[in-house]
């Protein structure tokens, strides 16, 4: 770990380090990488699919559920604003605001649209007859949106797919979690352990100590959405959902096993 790891917070972008780009713990990049993907699963159960892919942020953070959900906008421009030049079909001739962008907020809205479909040719072809209409003044034909689209449809599939894991693998442990308070009920947990899942993905350098303690408890009103739990009670969920993560990321930060 190095002195500039150890300085920085969760309210820094994780592609970029641009402070205070999204509320502390919601930009989640691809940090890990599909090699920490693969070990996550392996650790961890089906929490761990294709989180190692790069997931998003579902709209109002941690908070909520089901497919009537959607990844938070803002936090989705930032990230393909800082990674479309690095990916493949990137063409230097085309802008990421007028050209890229309409591209990727199609293949976002159609994903979370079309949840119940998958990528294949009469999807492709039903997504390229709409094109005309959703490309605003981009100048990308549909051979050349193609590949952005197909991009941002992956990445909110990895998305919605890694939570719902996340969701279903807490909820079957959660009757044996020794913090659960009595009246309480997974939902009022979901969000402290999307918050933990999220933090940790976002923010892979830190350990967990008193100081991401306190800051996570600062921001946990901001994710908490219906939840009645106070940041006192939640906080034992986010961290186990930390350390899961953090068992299956190459090098456990803060070596203490878990």
């Amino acid at each position: 770990m190095t002195n500039s790891n150890e300085s920085r917070d969760l309210n820094r972008d994780p592609i970029s380090g641009t402070p205070g780009s999204h509320p502390v713990g919601v930009g989640l990049g691809g940090a890990g990488g599909a090699a920490a993907g693969a070990v996550i699963g392996a650790l961890a159960g089906p929490i761990g699919i294709l989180i190692g892919g790069g997931v998003g942020a579902i709209a109002g953070a941690a908070a909520g559920k089901g497919i009537a959900e959607r990844l938070d906008p803002t936090g989705e421009t930032e990230y393909w604003q800082n990674a479309h030049t690095a990916r493949p079909y990137y063409d230097s001739k085309f802008d990421y605001a007028t050209d890229y962008a309409p591209a990727y907020a199609y293949g976002t809205e159609a994903r979370s649209r079309m949840h119940d479909r998958g990528w294949d040719p009469s999807t492709e072809a039903e997504l390229e007859r709409d094109w005309a209409g959703a490309r605003n003044q981009s100048r990308l034909d549909w051979a050349d949106a193609k590949a952005a689209v197909r991009d941002a449809w992956d990445r909110t599939d990895r998305t919605y797919r890694t939570y719902d894991a996340a969701d279903r693998y807490y909820e079957s442990r959660f009757d044996q979690a020794n913090y659960r308070e009595k009246n309480a009920s997974y939902d009022d947990y979901r969000p402290a352990y999307r918050y933990g899942v999220q933090a940790r993905h976002g923010a892979a350098w830190r350990e967990w100590d008193d100081r991401l303690e306190d800051e996570l408890g600062r921001g946990w009103d901001k994710v908490k959405g219906q939840s009645r739990l106070g940041w006192e009670k939640a906080k034992e969920a986010t961290k186990e959902a930390w350390h899961t993560v953090e068992r299956a990321l190459p090098g456990d930060a803060d070596r203490d096993g878990r």
